[in-house]
């Protein structure tokens, strides 16, 4: 036998092999290969989706705190952009801007911040978890995404939401990120999901996203897309060029 080939190998591909083949089967089964499944990293990925989607309810919450538990620190990964575009709404308070949603969507429509504010609120103290350590608790106010949903009317054949932030003339800068990403519609449905535009009885700080941005609840902080303008739904995201926007090193599915 080669010496590479050691029992110890064989055994861990055999293992890695049978998952991925499980992650193939799960998703094909129900529908939930991931938008990456098809890659190495994908198989992976689309075997934790699915356990995860198959062994939870759809509608199962993650774990929510008392208000003496919210953080004295709530660190971000990036300041506010400092562009001038971005200022200018800043200065005014937003108030030419609105949230677009097409696509797959019978009544596209646009939402300015006052269209938000008159929809029922929801407000939900929960653990924003990040992998890169900057995970504090905090209390989120906004619209369900789901009732936002129910005002254009989702198209059967929408599969996924795209959350598309403000264009962002310092990507290059290493010092401001703005990623689209996109989320399934068992997450955009959830009841916990919100496009959150108040944080912690205040208004959404500029250095966490304002005017609104995504929060989800059952989600790695990655996966909470800031500065929000448009929100598109579609059956596949190949016209996007990719599962995530400026970082192809983060996987698609960011559950907790």
């Amino acid at each position: 036998m080669d010496k590479h080939l050691t029992r110890r190998g064989l055994i861990t591909a055999g293992v890695v092999g049978a998952a991925g083949l499980g992650a193939g089967a799960l998703g094909s089964r129900y529908g939930l290969l991931t938008p990456d499944g098809h890659s190495i990293e994908g198989l992976g990925e689309s075997f934790t989706y699915s356990v995860q989607r198959l062994l939870s309810s759809g509608q199962s919450l993650a774990r929510e705190f008392t208000r003496d538990r919210i953080s004295k620190v709530h660190p971000t990964n990036g300041p506010a952009p400092k562009d001038a575009a971005y200022r200018a709404m800043l200065a005014n308070g937003f108030k030419d801007w609105s949230l677009k949603v097409e696509g797959l969507v019978s009544r596209p429509a646009s939402f300015s911040m006052d269209d938000l504010k008159r929809m029922p609120a929801d407000s939900h103290i929960i653990l924003q978890a990040c992998e890169q350590g900057w995970s504090f608790i905090a209390e989120w106010t906004g619209v369900r995404l789901s009732h936002i949903l129910d005002q254009v009317g989702v198209k059967p054949e929408a599969r996924f939401v795209m959350f598309v932030p403000f264009p962002n003339p310092q990507e290059h800068t290493g010092i401001v990120r703005l990623f689209w990403d996109s989320i399934d519609m068992a997450e955009a449905t959830h009841p916990q999901t919100l496009i959150a535009y108040g944080m912690n009885g205040d208004a959404l700080p500029a250095d966490h996203g304002a005017p609104v941005r995504l929060k989800l609840a059952r989600q790695l902080g990655y996966k909470n897309v800031k500065y929000l303008q448009k929100l598109v739904l579609v059956d596949s995201m190949d016209k996007f060029g990719g599962t995530r926007g400026g970082n192809s090193a983060a996987t698609w599915y960011g559950g907790i």
